[in-house]
């Protein structure tokens, strides 16, 4: 997500195009320093088998093998936000394929559902969400009324007809009754700007898509310090740096490509270091299959590994600069000219104690003086961090110490310096700066603001809105309370996203008009039907005439497309289904949001973002360019009222963890965002129902591998079998959306509205024939 602030002066300057596959990185000769092994492809290591996926995925499409193909070799990339045109990118030569992007393809690829299955949802709730998308695509229209048994097919006038007239009804009463929600997966551009135009002509600003589950933080963080809130640098900027960070991530599991452009790095002579509570496998060692020597050595990626608690980024940072502060190893010179509020912060961070500090991070003194020296140590430096950094009540204060860290060495708008908050998903970058958020129009324009107000309606044609709207979570709790009429859905899952899904369950269960928009059957569609149900299928990316543009974490815009290939039934363009309903609410104004095309959606972006210019331009394959430059605030010009930086003071979270309670935090096996792919994380081998516990505390409490343990939080329970791993001791991980029935809804982040993801659990040993025990002691190991 981009801050959403006025660009500064001269900001938005475009990288020129070049063809994908031009990288900068230095080839160098077989380097054994940064072998895993010596065992060829690491066989019989617990690891991904890249190959074997390959022969699985040509299987699964064996009767599209020649769209498959095409899709692959012209398209834009759908799975995570590094981007492609086709099988190349900017960043590195050679082929850019990893198994998130394989996965995907039979979404793509696969033949329509027999709509005749939903004429029966009670035998769908049987079935897994997986097993729902392995039923096919959505070809028809169909409506589902309270009191039938289940969903009939209709003419798309019968269904645009029937949501266009609830919700002209609804906003008769009260505009603010009705809710649009848009996924991250896959979504282009030219649909969240359509989307967002649409809610703002029918006079709310209630919508929001899962960026705000992902990095709302980091865009709250970044637009506080920098004026920015996307990434700094781009990709090619990590060959050549001297010290790359990893902080709450795992890109083997998340942005595998990324290990490549790791592989890339180290041979040019790069340190890693990672911040995490757990040692994750694929940060230690990772084989690239597109690189011979790395898919026959292996590489050994991470150099030094810092054991935090989890949630203990900000006390960790922090303790960092604050040895750097008393040591004077800073950036004077940049600090005085560019920046402004050290003072105030080091004041700050002389008041806190080493010892507050250590039991905040989970970690020595010693341990955060020794990556406060490795970090100063380095003439160039870039810190990626995800969603273990973000997805905390106090995300945006772990961001701050972040940013505030890389600030004081100025570290930020040189080559090989910056600050990338890596996204997981194609569509999060542009979702928000599309303005299909509740308080932005677009990049740049505050919902709200007077003089914003005024530019959109010259630009619109129609007044917009200037309440705030809600965000996902706070759209939750007012289903809960009623206060929701029509819920417009586009691929969004609540049910397996947000925290507990029995209260999220519920309050879907009030609202009485339900519309989905979808490729595939979702979980929400076969909840009972308060007054109607409706689904839209949707056309993806690949099947929009026009083509359509996705934007990466780099700031990169990407043109992706149309190609040829099967067409499922009476599928839509994501763009049109809402602009269309629209239309049939306000026939009168019907012209001020009316499209033909994404042509038309790109020109209209162009005017409505303005650094976005440039993307109505965009018309065939590897057509691009970057918005803000290939550096963001480089020549030190930030993106704030007086041009300079600005330092925040992160205070530490108030996280006691009660005597005989852990720590427990979410993670990503074998899945891409909510959609679960194997029972296995082949990167660990663990199961879904796995709790990663450390050594110690499983010997302390006569645990064993495979014992049977109860998580119980103040809110819910959780019951699977103890793995021990390499996690920091009192702390806890399990899967996500598995473990989100530990977690309330409606804790958050209050400067974004993140939902925290974590808890705090007692943990019960479960033998044999009991149903529960007695909580066992489970104090968390002294740092």
């Amino acid at each position: 997500m981009a801050a959403e602030l006025e660009p500064a002066s001269g900001a938005a300057g475009q990288e020129p195009q070049q063809r994908p596959g031009a990288g900068q990185g230095r080839r160098r000769r077989f380097d054994r320093r940064n072998w895993a092994g010596l065992v060829p492809y690491g066989m019989g290591q617990q690891r991904p088998n890249h190959y074997l996926e390959i022969l699985r995925t040509i299987w699964e499409n064996r009767d599209q093998l020649g769209y498959a193909w095409r899709i692959l070799r012209d398209g834009c990339c759908d799975g995570c936000s590094l981007g492609t045109s086709g099988l190349r990118d900017w960043t590195i030569d050679g082929i850019h394929l990893c198994t998130i992007r394989l996965k995907m393809l039979r979404l793509n690829t696969m033949p329509a559902v027999d709509p005749r299955v939903l004429e029966d949802p009670a035998a769908l709730r049987r079935l897994t969400s997986r097993q729902l998308r392995q039923l096919g695509r959505l070809p028809y229209p169909m409506v589902w009324h309270k009191g039938e048994p289940g969903y009939r097919r209709v003419s798309w006038d019968e269904a645009l007809d029937l949501v266009a007239g609830r919700i002209r009804r609804t906003i008769d009463r009260d505009p603010d009754r009705l809710y649009f929600y848009m996924t991250s997966r896959g979504m282009p551009n030219e649909a969240y700007f359509a989307f967002q135009k649409v809610a703002r002509f029918l006079g709310t600003n209630n919508i929001d898509n899962a960026a705000r589950i992902c990095h709302a933080p980091s865009t709250s963080a970044l637009a506080k310090t920098i004026g920015y809130g996307a990434t700094t640098v781009s990709y090619k900027d990590w060959i050549g740096c001297d010290l790359i960070v990893l902080v709450g991530t795992n890109l083997a599991n998340n942005q595998p490509v990324t290990t490549k452009y790791l592989y890339e790095a180290k041979k040019a002579g790069t340190r890693v270091a990672v911040v995490n509570p757990y040692r994750e496998e694929g940060l230690e060692r990772y084989w690239v299959p597109s690189s011979v020597e790395s898919a026959l050595f292996g590489t050994r990626i991470m150099d030094e590994f810092f054991q935090i608690n989890q949630g203990g980024d900000v006390a960790f940072f922090n303790g960092a600069l604050k040895h750097l502060v008393e040591t004077g190893r800073l950036d004077h010179a940049f600090i005085r000219e560019h920046t402004a509020g050290f003072d105030e912060l080091a004041a700050f961070l002389r008041e806190l104690s080493w010892e507050e500090l250590e039991q905040s991070a989970g970690t020595t003194v010693a341990e955060m003086r020794r990556f406060a020296e490795l970090y100063a140590a380095a003439r160039t430096s870039i810190t990626v961090w995800s969603m273990g950094v973000t997805q905390h009540r106090h995300g945006t204060h772990n961001v701050l110490a972040i940013s505030n860290l890389a600030l004081a060495l100025g570290r930020i708008g040189k080559p090989h310096c910056g600050l990338v908050p890596i996204r997981g998903h194609s569509g999060v970058q542009g979702g928000a700066e599309m303005g299909a958020v509740p308080n932005s129009y677009g990049m740049g324009r505050p919902v709200g603001d007077p003089a914003t107000m005024e530019a959109m309606k010259a630009i619109w044609g129609f007044e917009v809105p200037a309440r705030p709207g809600l965000t996902a979570t706070a759209a939750i709790d007012a289903m809960s309370r009623g206060e929701i009429d029509v819920l417009y859905s586009a691929g969004g899952n609540f049910l397996e996203t947000l925290p507990d899904p029995a209260y999220v369950r519920a309050a879907l269960e009030r609202v009485p008009v339900r519309v989905f928009q979808d490729i595939v059957i979702n979980p929400m569609m076969l909840l009972d039907p308060a007054d109607v149900n409706v689904i839209l299928p949707g056309a993806t990316r690949y099947e929009t005439p026009g083509g359509v543009t996705q934007t990466t974490t780099e700031r990169r815009v990407i043109f992706s497309p149309e190609i040829p290939g099967r067409r499922i039934g009476e599928a839509r363009p994501e763009w049109e289904i809402p602009v269309r309903i629209a239309e049939r609410v306000d026939p009168a104004r019907a012209h001020l949001i009316r499209y033909e095309g994404p042509q038309q959606i790109r020109e209209d972006i162009a005017r409505t973002v303005p650094l976005y210019d440039g993307i109505q331009h965009l018309r065939k394959k590897g057509d691009q360019f970057q918005w803000g430059g290939p550096l963001l605030c480089a020549g030190n010009r930030f993106n704030t009222p007086d041009g300079k930086a600005r330092f925040v003071a992160a205070p530490l979270p108030e996280q006691d963890v009660p005597e005989g309670r852990f720590r427990v935090s979410t993670r990503r096996g074998k899945q891409f965002n909510s959609m679960v792919w194997d029972e296995v994380d082949p990167l660990t081998g663990a199961r879904r129902d796995q709790v990663f516990m450390a050594r110690e505390d499983a010997e302390r409490l006569g645990l064993k591998d495979g014992d049977p343990v109860l998580l119980r939080s103040d809110h819910g329970e959780f019951r699977g079998r103890v793995r021990i791993s390499r996690i920091r001791p009192g702390n806890l991980q399990v899967h996500w959306p598995e473990g989100n029935v530990l977690i309330p809804m409606g804790v958050c982040d209050p400067y974004c509205g993140e939902p925290d993801y974590n808890a705090i659990c007692e943990l019960v040993p479960l033998y044999q024939g009991d149903a529960a025990a007695a909580p066992v002691a489970g104090t968390p190991a002294a740092p």
